[in-house]
């Protein structure tokens, strides 16, 4: 999950996605409308957010609603800080050896 989670936080256009979902949920059209892309490449974009779980679809009647799922940006986000402490721990004990030496 978290390849699809970063995959889909990759590009602006989904992450634009997500910023205004972000301020709640809204219609397909209206999350499409200020895109210079057509309705069907917004789509596209949808879905790979949705496989990713970063957003939740409700279907009323002709009517789609879309939702921001913070889920997977909080496990990304564990993901990367446990990398950084790794990271900062690994290149701390290298400058010592590097300043001993």
């Amino acid at each position: 999950m978290l390849d699809q989670t970063l995959t889909a936080l990759a590009d602006p256009t989904r992450r634009a996605i997500l910023a205004r979902l972000a301020a709640g949920e809204a219609r397909v059209t209206d999350v499409a409308r200020p895109f210079e892309i057509s309705l069907n490449s917004v789509s596209k974009h949808i879905r790979m957010l949705e496989r990713a779980g970063l957003v939740r679809r409700r279907v009323e009647g002709r009517e789609h609603f879309l939702a921001l799922d913070p889920r997977p940006l909080d496990e990304a986000a564990q993901w990367i800080e446990q990398q950084r402490r790794l990271w900062t721990r690994t290149l701390t004990e290298l400058e010592k050896v590097l300043n001993d030496a």
